[in-house]
């Protein structure tokens, strides 16, 4: 999608892909990976998801980016956080305690910018891109992270005819198809959601799947 796209969603205030909870998935599997309560987690396309607060409230040190800095704006104001603001390169950055955000274009990010991560939660990215951009996604994740680097992955699966995304439909063979070359991928759950999205019932799908996955950098 042109960046343009998710600035004018941001702008008219069309949030269908935010969640007013923490991620039901994101409670139910994070405490399995047993990673360490200080590390460094990356979250990409982040908006303003209460998962970074989930995380942070965790002990972890959060890192994500963003294209809109009306995401970013809106997720410190809702949630009373005093963020400074900084230029660093091509990004603007919000810096909290254990929160840093960087505002612009997750092609940009570089290593020495985003510094080591342990893991990376991705819960809304994959599934943002069509398919002609997926790829490109994951080779900039893959030079974001360093081998041992822990994912959990959130896709969904329903018939793509039924529904021009986003959220695009990413089944477990484009999965494998995109991450298995640098990645060990475990599948953790699949789950029947149709009947909590009305939105998108009321879009054309007749079947939704939530697919989890657990992800090893190799």
């Amino acid at each position: 999608m042109q960046p343009e796209f998710w600035h004018d969603r941001w702008r008219k205030g069309q949030l269908g892909f935010h969640q007013s909870a923490v991620d039901r998935n994101l409670q139910a599997y994070w405490p399995a990976f047993k990673l360490a309560a200080a590390c460094r987690v990356f979250v990409p396309l982040c908006g303003k998801s209460l998962d970074l607060l989930w995380l942070r409230d965790h002990g972890h040190a959060v890192a994500g980016v963003e294209l809109s800095a009306v995401a970013l704006e809106s997720f410190c104001m809702e949630n009373g956080i005093p963020a400074r603001r900084r230029l660093t390169g091509d990004f603007e950055v919000y810096q909290a305690e254990r929160l840093e955000l960087f505002r612009g274009d997750y092609f940009a990010l570089t290593p020495e910018l985003l510094g080591e991560v342990a893991a990376v939660y991705d819960r809304a990215a994959l599934i943002s891109w069509p398919s002609a951009l997926r790829e490109s996604y994951v080779a900039q994740l893959a030079a974001l992270t360093r081998p041992g680097t822990q994912t959990l992955l959130t896709t969904l699966e329903y018939k793509q005819e039924q529904m021009s995304g986003p959220p695009f439909s990413v089944s477990s063979d484009d999965v494998g198809r995109l991450y298995a070359r640098q990645h060990q991928i475990r599948r953790l759950g699949r789950q029947d959601v149709l009947a909590n999205e009305p939105r998108l019932r009321s879009r054309g799908l007749t079947e939704l799947h939530e697919v989890c996955y657990q992800l090893t950098r190799l």
